[in-house]
Parts: C-alpha cells; sequence; structure tokens
C-alpha cells in the first residue's frame, strides 16, 4: 500500500468513526451530538450532567407519598436497606412494603417476590441494586403503573436517570430517603447537617 493509500484509509477511517455519535445531556437541559470517539465525549462521560428533583421538589414527593416500596430490601441488620426500613417504619406513616424473592419476612412484614405482587401501587419505589440493575427496575416501576423511582444513595446510573424520565418517571438519584425525610421534618438541616435534634415526630404526611 502506498502512503497515500495509507493517509486515505486512516483518513475514511476517522470519517467513518465520527459518524458514530452519542447524545450527550447537558446540565441545562440541552442535549448535543458529539463523535464517541472525541475527547469531550470522553470527558463528558466521566462528568454528571443529569439534575434530580431539587430539594422543594423532593420534600414535595416524600409529602404526596402515602406508600413506599423497597426493592432490595434485606432481613440482614447489617444492610443500609434493614436500617433505611426500620426508621421508616418508626417515623413515618408510609404503607411500607418490602421487595426481596429471597426473604420471607422483613421487620415482621411478608416480602414479596416483585412488585408487580404488591396489593397496591407504591407512591414511590426506593431502590436498593446496583447501577446496572436500575434499568431493568425502572422497566418493573412503569409496568406496574408507579410514578416515582428513588436510587439509594451511592447508587448512581445516570443514563438509567434519564431513561427513566423518558417513561414519564420522577427520578431521584444517588440520595437516602432517610436522611431527606429526616431533614425535611426537622432531624437535619436542609444541607444535611445533624442539628442535635432526635424527635418521633411524623410531620411528613
Amino acid at each position: 500500500m502506498s502512503t497515500t493509500q495509507a493517509e486515505d484509509a486512516t483518513a475514511a477511517a476517522g470519517a467513518a468513526a465520527d459518524t458514530d455519535l452519542v447524545t450527550t445531556h447537558l446540565a441545562n437541559g440541552l442535549s448535543c451530538q458529539v463523535p464517541a470517539s472525541s475527547p469531550l465525549a470522553k470527558l463528558l462521560k466521566k462528568q454528571r450532567t443529569w439534575v434530580g428533583p431539587d430539594a422543594k421538589e423532593r420534600l414535595a414527593i416524600l409529602r404526596k407519598a402515602k406508600s413506599v416500596a423497597i426493592v432490595g430490601a434485606s432481613p440482614n441488620p447489617k444492610r443500609s436497606s434493614y436500617f433505611v426500613a426500620t426508621y421508616l417504619s418508626q417515623s413515618s406513616d408510609y404503607r411500607l412494603y418490602f421487595v426481596n424473592p429471597n426473604a420471607g419476612t422483613i421487620l415482621g412484614q411478608k416480602a414479596y417476590a416483585s412488585l408487580a405482587d404488591l396489593p397496591e401501587v407504591p407512591d414511590i419505589v426506593d431502590v436498593f441494586r446496583k447501577p446496572a440493575d436500575i434499568p431493568a427496575v425502572i422497566d418493573d416501576v412503569v409496568a406496574i403503573g408507579a410514578t416515582t423511582i428513588w436510587v439509594q444513595l451511592g447508587i448512581w446510573n445516570e443514563q438509567a436517570a434519564y431513561y427513566g424520565e423518558e417513561k414519564g418517571l420522577t427520578v431521584v438519584m444517588d440520595r437516602c430517603i432517610k436522611v431527606e425525610h429526616a431533614r425535611f421534618h426537622g432531624g437535619l438541616h436542609l444541607l444535611g447537617f445533624d442539628t442535635g435534634q432526635i424527635t418521633s415526630r411524623k410531620t411528613i404526611r
């Protein structure tokens, strides 16, 4: 192959790569398409651009809700889902449902194998699952007609967040429902600092 032919082949390969575009969602709500192989695409992939409900919107979600289903709830007291379930059962008026196909009961209540088995459609589906599982959970949430998915603190899947919104869901991600509930009813300052106030008041309905 001549030098010219090699250069042409390289250029063609580059052009083909450039046609492989990815849609990038920006923090201002806009989106753009950039070549998947470009440095910009790689940089944006590492940065979070999705922005969920703000503090007032999260408060409204919690106040409006009457029922919460916890997907990935565990009967193990050492698991964070157990701690959150215990808090909600003691400090809120929510009707709680626990979803875990491998558990019989959690906190003395029946554990359900799936969201489809619940006796009602929960207002909030709180999720303790690994990031890769979130899209499948979103499909389950949509299938039962629930409107809000709340993905717990430390779990982040940005594309799943956009996917959930495209499906018409309200999406909260990488936030602890226990911390948010406590923050809004006096246990924590709005910014997350402990106020030193310990209360069992159930002010969020």
